[in-house]
């Protein structure tokens, strides 16, 4: 059984689309640093949840609004890992700072 071509996107499409993407997989390398597997578990089934819901949008204007939440708050969590000691920022600094030493 052959599936259908899929409708050619256009430009802007195409671009959106990458944009979102980046951002899932964004979303999926901050949650691995969660310590807390419950709490991984939880934001991973939020994320892909939230992405599903949205996944047949197709107005421009709605998916800026949505890249615009999910960028806010991938920022809300990496803000909290990097104060919580989690974050990617934390381990890099720990490191310089230990090699100074």
């Amino acid at each position: 059984m052959s599936k259908l071509p899929k409708a050619a996107l256009s430009l802007k499409q195409f671009m959106l689309r990458q944009e979102v993407l980046k951002l899932y997989r964004t979303i999926f390398r901050t949650i691995r640093q969660v310590p807390d597997a419950s709490s991984r578990r939880e934001l991973r089934d939020w994320a892909r949840a939230d992405f599903r819901n949205n996944r047949n949008q197709t107005d421009e204007l709605a998916i800026k609004m949505l890249l615009q939440h999910g960028n806010r708050s991938l920022k809300e969590l990496q803000t909290s890992l990097e104060l919580s000691g989690s974050g990617p920022n934390d381990t890099a600094s720990h490191s310089d700072a230990t090699k100074r030493s």
